[in-house]
């Protein structure tokens, strides 16, 4: 089940949530500079994971919003103490699909 407009607006200010998604953040670029087809043809995200190098803090703070309205966070729900019980792999989906619309 969704999470209400409550519960959701909580998490996008989460720190602890926050601190998984800049984990996801690094690992995405991290990912994006090992690939081996050409620059020219993923050249958004290639900025993007540059930027993440120099300020991971402040795109994973960027994407918080946006990740927590993915479905499989929302559909993952909260716990007791309003912390995201979504998964890392499924977190980790959730932050390079927005990424990848962001940049697309």
């Amino acid at each position: 089940m969704a999470l209400t407009q409550v519960q959701s607006a909580a998490l996008m200010g989460d720190v602890e949530f926050h601190g998984r998604i800049k984990v996801c953040v690094v690992q995405y670029s991290d990912s994006i500079g090992i690939q081996t087809t050409p620059v020219s043809t993923r050249q958004k995200l290639v900025q993007w994971s540059f930027a993440v190098q120099v300020t991971p803090d402040s795109i994973a703070t960027g994407l918080q919003p946006f990740v927590v309205k993915d479905s499989k966070v929302q559909d993952a729900g909260v716990d007791e103490d309003g912390h995201s019980l979504v998964s890392d792999a499924d977190l980790q989906t959730a932050v390079e699909t927005v990424v990848n619309k962001q940049n697309s």
